[in-house]
C-alpha cells in the first residue's frame, strides 16, 4: 500500500529558503481541516505532477514542539471559546531539524485579521518565559488592545507535538502544511494522540488552492480547529469548549492514551491554573497578517 510517505518522496523538493521567499505571503486566507490520512494520501497523488514539497537535509517530515502559555484564570483560552475581539495567543514553537525556535505572539487585527509577531527564542528555554520575554509579549498584547498585565501572569499549560510536512502549490503560490501524529501534554505529563486523523491548513492570497478544491470535491470543508483550544478541552472536559464541539466528536474517538511523560510544571487547571516559568529572548522580529476563513 502506497503511504504518505512514499507520496511525498516522489514530489520534487523545495528548501526552506525558497519557500520562504516564494509564499511568505503576508496577508492570505487560511483554511483548516481535520481529515483522515487516506483523504490526503488521495490529495497527495492528484497533486503529484505540481506541488513540491520541503526538503531539509533530505527530510520532507519535520517534528514541531510547541509550548502554550496561558493566564492562571485561562484568559487566552477561554476568549477564544468565547470569540471575544480581543483574544491572543503565545507559544514557543521549536524546530528541532533546523535548531531554531521562535516566542510567538497571535492577536487579532483589523477587519477580524490574525496578526502573527515572533522573535528568535532559545531552544533550551523553549517550555518558559523570561523577564525578556514576558515584556515582548506585553509590548504586543497593548498594542492589540489586551491586557499588558496579562503578559506577566502566563505560565505553561500544554505542549503540542506532531510532524509536519510543507507542500508548494504553484497554482497560486499557496502552501499547504500536512501535520500527522499529533499529541497533547499536559504539565502534569499526560500524553494523549489522536490516530488516523490529520490536520491539514492551506495558506493561499485568497483564490482558493487546488488542495483546497482536492479536499472539497471529497467532501471535507474548512472547520473551527486550535490545537491548543481542542487540546485543552481533551485534557480538561470541564472547560467551556462549544466553538470545537464538532472537531471534539471527530477527535474523540481517535484518541489514544500515550504512557506519560515527566512533568516539567506543577499545574492544576480548573477554574484557574497555578505553574512556574522563566526565558530569555533574542532580538529578530517577523510580522505576518493573516485572515482566516472559517
Amino acid at each position: 500500500m502506497t503511504t504518505d510517505s512514499d507520496l511525498l518522496a516522489g514530489l520534487a523538493p523545495i528548501d526552506l529558503a525558497e519557500i520562504a521567499e516564494i509564499a511568505g505571503l503576508q496577508t492570505r486566507v487560511d483554511r483548516k481541516y481535520l481529515v483522515p490520512a487516506s483523504v490526503v494520501d488521495t490529495v497527495l497523488t492528484n497533486v503529484a505532477g505540481a506541488a513540491r514539497v520541503l526538503d531539509i537535509d533530505g527530510n520532507r517530515r519535520s517534528t514541531y514542539l510547541s509550548t502554550y502559555f496561558d493566564t492562571p484564570d485561562l484568559r487566552s483560552y477561554r476568549h477564544t471559546a468565547q470569540r471575544r475581539r480581543r483574544r491572543f495567543k503565545v507559544r514557543t514553537r521549536r524546530y528541532d531539524d533546523t535548531a531554531q525556535c521562535f516566542l510567538e505572539v497571535k492577536t487579532r487585527g483589523g477587519r477580524g485579521a490574525t496578526v502573527k509577531n515572533r522573535i528568535e527564542h532559545p531552544m533550551d528555554a523553549a517550555e518558559s518565559l523570561t523577564s525578556d520575554a514576558v515584556e515582548y509579549v506585553g509590548h504586543q498584547l497593548a498594542d492589540a488592545g489586551v491586557r499588558e498585565r496579562d503578559a506577566i501572569a502566563l505560565l505553561p499549560t500544554l505542549q503540542t507535538s506532531y510532524h509536519r510536512s510543507t507542500l508548494y502549490l504553484p497554482d497560486n503560490g499557496a502552501r499547504a502544511t500536512i501535520d500527522h501524529d499529533l499529541t497533547w501534554i499536559g504539565p502534569d505529563g499526560r500524553r494523549v494522540g489522536v490516530t488516523d486523523l490529520v490536520v491539514v491548513e492551506t495558506k493561499s492570497g485568497g483564490r482558493a488552492s487546488s488542495f483546497d478544491r482536492l479536499l472539497w470535491a471529497a467532501g471535507h470543508r474548512p472547520t473551527r480547529i486550535s490545537k491548543y483550544g481542542t487540546g485543552m478541552a481533551v485534557l480538561h472536559p470541564g472547560l467551556p469548549a462549544n466553538k470545537w464541539h464538532r472537531v471534539l466528536a471527530r477527535v474523540r474517538p481517535a484518541l489514544i492514551q500515550h504512557p506519560p511523560t515527566i512533568p516539567t510544571a506543577s499545574t492544576t487547571v480548573t477554574a484557574s491554573t497555578t505553574v512556574t516559568a522563566s526565558t530569555t529572548v533574542t532580538a529578530s522580529t517577523t510580522v505576518t497578517e493573516s485572515r482566516s476563513i472559517r
